[in-house]
């Protein structure tokens, strides 16, 4: 009598994948079967798919559309079909063990294979297959720009559809470290190791406000600076450019927490001074609402970047999506 063969994910993830009583048990069970068994089908896979590209179960299970008990249970019956855990889970991190290395480009394989079968069976091999992306920005930047500008994109790759998020950089950070966005555009400078970027158009800024006041460092004891948050401050393009960089004793700082909500502040005047980009501000500079202060000054500029985590399965989508928006200037 032939002893039965091995699984064939149980071959792929290894012998310790299925070690133990309990992948003794499991190992004869799924080799009788030509597919994978209860737990190892593939909603399973996209389960963990999900969970391993956000590493928090909440996060994942929205991805799939399901709620966090049944997102749960899928991961539990995929763990107990292999008769391995893929998962360390604690109240405060989830991380992938050794088998839930191996098991993770597997089963990216095979879903990217199931993804190709509606198009191959129709004998379109060469066509893309459709994909979305969820890109935050700042509603200026989407309402001044990539809002006029999502027809031309869809025009130029019809299989990818953008969602659009609206939120401060602060916020668009975090979710891309959560895996809630799959990229934002913002111009904040960052430190993360787990996040990365394509540059797309310089910006440049100006110092501005209603009052001509401010023309030195002794004026700023008598003006109030208005700035976007203490940790992602406008006004360093402007310390950026003086001699020593250091900052200036305003009389009170006021945070908005987003460059709109800065604007707004300054357009009501009464010695308010702030940096803002240009692009945004062009309008009220020639309808003189706001005036250039210390123009001798040639602020810092920097770069609006498209930005994503380092690990995103769609990262060759997101740099061509990158490619594509420097195409379309700012305006």
């Amino acid at each position: 009598m032939l002893s039965p063969s091995p699984h064939p994910l149980a071959e792929l993830l290894g012998p310790s994948a299925l070690d133990g009583a309990e992948g003794a048990r499991l190992t004869p069970r799924l080799s009788r079967q030509s597919q994978p068994g209860p737990g190892i089908d593939l909603d399973s896979l996209r389960c963990f798919d999900a969970v391993a590209t956000t590493l928090r179960f909440r996060t994942a299970a929205a991805r799939v559309h399901l709620s966090p008990a049944a997102f749960s249970d899928r991961i539990r019956r995929l763990e107990e079909s292999l008769g391995a855990q893929i998962l360390s889970r604690t109240t405060r991190a989830v991380a992938l063990t050794d088998t839930g290395q191996r098991l993770l480009p597997i089963t990216r394989r095979i879903l990217g294979l199931i993804d190709c079968l509606p198009v191959a069976a129709i004998g379109g091999g060469h066509e893309a297959l459709p994909y979305e992306l969820l890109v935050g920005t700042q509603s200026e930047v989407a309402l001044s720009w990539l809002c006029e500008i999502l027809d031309p994109l869809a025009r130029k790759r019809a299989e990818r559809t953008i969602h659009l998020y609206n939120g401060s950089s602060g916020d668009l950070l975090s979710r891309i470290e959560r895996s809630e966005l799959d990229a934002a555009i913002t111009s904040v400078r960052f430190s993360s190791p787990r996040l990365t970027y394509a540059a797309l158009h310089t910006e440049e800024y100006l110092l501005v406000g209603v009052d001509r006041g401010l023309r030195n460092r002794e004026d700023a004891r008598r003006s109030t600076l208005v700035d976007i948050s203490p940790d992602l401050p406008l006004f360093r393009y402007f310390l950026d450019a003086q001699p020593d960089a250091e900052p200036w004793p305003f009389a009170r700082v006021e945070y908005m927490g987003g460059i709109a909500n800065v604007r707004h502040r300054l357009l009501r005047g009464d010695g308010r001074v702030g940096v803002l980009p240009t692009l945004l501000i062009k309008d009220d500079l020639a309808k003189k609402r706001l005036s250039r202060l210390m123009p001798r000054v040639e602020l810092r500029s920097d770069s609006l970047r498209l930005v994503w985590r380092a690990d995103h399965p769609r990262q060759a989508e997101l740099v061509t999506l990158a490619h594509d928006l420097r195409a379309f200037p700012l305006r």
